[in-house]
Parts: structure tokens; sequence; C-alpha cells
């Protein structure tokens, strides 16, 4: 897993949204421990980085984003639509199926909010230990795009 650059963040590879699909990173996939949950939640990234931040629920419960459970008890008991997006403190914030691969589905309404399309290059980031990131630009993806060594693609 490189760090693209000194004291910067790694990164797990990059994945590419391929017919309102993407894998995400095994690498990612084991760190956060995907494979015990049946779904996650995805959120809007940042401004400068954009895409989307997963987190396991497990990971979320007891943390300081707890908040967002409590103020959506239907998005934290994957009670909503899948892709039905909601609101806490300037991010949406949805669910989705994930498979034990880190396989997702992302219908054409959350490629909307999220600024996707087919064929974009998403570089997964470390974030923090409660989720990763997901990101489509800004200076750290230029980053990592310039980066000279090898960076799986899945």
């Amino acid at each position: 897993m490189p760090q693209c650059n000194p004291g910067g963040k790694f990164c797990f590879g990059i994945s590419v949204v391929h017919q309102d699909q993407i894998q995400l990173p095994p690498l990612a996939v084991d760190e956060y421990r995907l494979g015990e949950e049946a779904n996650v939640i995805l959120s809007t990234g940042s401004r400068e980085t954009g895409g989307f931040i997963v987190y396991r629920k497990g990971l979320l419960v007891g943390s300081l984003l707890q908040p967002i459970l409590d103020e959506h008890p239907k998005l934290a008991q994957f009670q909503l639509p899948a892709g039905t997006f909601v609101r806490h403190k300037g991010r949406q914030y949805c669910w989705v199926p994930v498979t034990p691969s880190g396989l997702l589905k992302l219908d054409p309404t959350m490629l909307k909010v999220f600024e996707l399309q087919d064929g974009d290059r998403l570089i997964a980031i470390r974030s923090s230990n409660l989720a990763f990131t997901m990101g489509a630009r800004g200076r750290l993806i230029e980053r990592v795009h310039q980066y000279q060594g090898e960076i799986e693609e899945f």
C-alpha cells in the first residue's frame, strides 16, 4: 500500500466506476473489516476530494460519529431504501449492501449526488480508523496519479 508522498496519506488502490458498481480495494475491505457486515454507510466526500466516504456501522457505534446514527435511526437500522440519502451537518448519508469482497452497486441517483459517472477512477485513501475515502479529485488525487510506484487498480 503506497504512501504517495513523505508524511502523506496511504492509498489502498484505485477503483473504477463500471456499470454503476465499484470494487473497493481488498486492502481497505480487510482493514475496515467490511465483510463483517452486509451493509456500509456512505457519505459525500469533502469539497476538495469529492467522491464518497465508506463507513462500517460497527465502527461508528460509540465513536464521535455516533450522533449520525442517533439522529437518523432509520439509516442506522438500514430501514430506509438502499441509496436513500439523509442530511447531517452538511453531508449526505445513505447505506448500500456490500459483498464480502467489497463490491458496491451505486444507482444513478447516488452517482449524481457523489458527482461521479461511469469510468471515473477513484483513489481509496485511509482517512481515519473509522472510514476511508474514495476520492475523485483534488491535490491528493493528482499526487497519486503522479506517483511513480505501483498502485493496484480494481
